[in-house]
């Protein structure tokens, strides 16, 4: 498990996607095991990543965007989910390895490090989408592939500290430890807004 076998599935995904272009294409994931975790990741980030483009349509009838942003609170949940899906995996993946005493821990769980780079797959790719644009003028061209080589610097860095970090915790070095999101405004017990009603 690597950045390089995250980046092809979320790659993958993203191309996928984009031959519909439609946030209400069905999911089509044959992969299992991490692979599978990882596909069905990247494509819950990349419909949230459209349906967040349709809802700042200034012109959007208002009716749509509540529905929108209802379907975006359940993807955030959908993410937040599969987070956690994906860090079962790695403690399983790492078992005995993960050596609690050796006394070092990552500010955040392998999983978590997986979402900013399927955010980042898709951050790279519209941005190369708007390099690409033939319809806009050079200064604009100039300001986004800057942005794209910020973008592509974050990939290399990013990709490294993962890669460490796996290297690290199966080396004895590091350890996992998860912190579930406990997120309180779905949840109907502790949302105050929910439970008064």
């Amino acid at each position: 498990m690597n950045a390089t076998t995250c980046f092809t599935i979320f790659d993958t995904v993203i191309d996928t996607y984009h031959i519909t272009d439609d946030v209400d294409a069905p999911m089509k994931n044959t992969r299992e095991g991490i692979e599978g975790l990882l596909f069905h990741k990247s494509w819950i980030d990349t419909v949230q990543w459209h349906l967040e483009d349709i809802i700042r349509d200034p012109y959007i009838n208002p009716d749509e965007a509540l529905v929108i942003k209802r379907r975006i609170d359940a993807s955030n949940q959908d993410r937040t989910d599969m987070v956690e899906k994906i860090d079962d995996w790695f403690w399983n993946y790492f078992g005995a390895k993960n050596d609690l005493s050796c006394g070092k821990i990552n500010t955040e769980s392998p999983a978590w490090v997986v979402d900013r780079l399927s955010i980042l797959a898709l951050k790279i790719y519209h941005m190369q989408e708007q390099v690409n644009r033939t319809d806009s003028d050079a200064a604009h061209k100039e300001k986004v592939e800057q942005k794209l080589s910020v973008l592509m610097e974050q990939k290399e860095d990013l990709s490294l500290a993962f890669n460490q970090l796996i290297d690290d915790v199966m080396e004895g070095r590091k350890y996992m430890k998860v912190y579930r999101q406990m997120k309180m405004y779905n949840d109907e017990s502790l949302n105050p807004v929910l439970y008064k009603k």
